[in-house]
């Protein structure tokens, strides 16, 4: 399970790695065509837009693979250890649900029926941009279950909080 939880976390900084470096040349590609050109390129800017969603849902991946998501951790630091375990799987169910029913499921349909739609200036249809939604929904779930498991496993242990792998 940690050879497939390294290689989906590579893969993800991969697409979100290089989603960031097309935005850097793309929007340097913008300055470049709107100052000195003269004639700013409209495709790119579009581009631009769709990659930030891609990495920035990548990037939210990562943050639930390593529970660094958003929590307010005031009840689990008074609770004893095994209350604490329930807290932490309790707050990773919720974002597994989460996941289930917005990114991957609202996120599929959101998709089909933007398959249908084309961008104005790429000509590329909008679902095929959409589909970084239920992919983020998938990993998120994939992650989310590995984090149930481990706190299953090893949370009997004061020093998994959070998962260390």
């Amino acid at each position: 399970m940690n050879a497939f939880r390294r290689g989906l976390t590579m893969i993800l900084n991969g697409f979100g790695g290089l989603s960031f470096l097309a935005m850097v040349v793309l929007t340097c590609w913008q300055v470049v065509t709107r100052y000195i050109l003269k004639a700013p390129s409209a495709w790119s800017e579009e581009l631009v837009s769709y990659l930030f969603a891609w990495m920035s849902l990548c990037g939210a991946c990562l943050v639930t693979e390593e529970r660094g998501h958003m929590n307010i951790p005031v009840l689990a630091e008074r609770a004893g250890l095994r209350m604490k375990q329930v807290l932490l799987i309790f707050g990773e169910g919720i974002a597994v649900i989460f996941s289930a029913v917005i990114l991957l499921y609202g996120g599929w349909k959101i998709t089909g029926l933007a398959m249908g739609q084309m961008t104005s200036s790429l000509g590329v249809a909008v679902g095929v941009f959409y589909l970084v939604l239920p992919l983020a929904g998938a990993a998120n779930i994939i992650y989310g279950l590995m984090n149930i498991t481990g706190l299953v496993t090893e949370g009997g242990k004061e020093d998994t909080w959070p998962l260390e792998h």
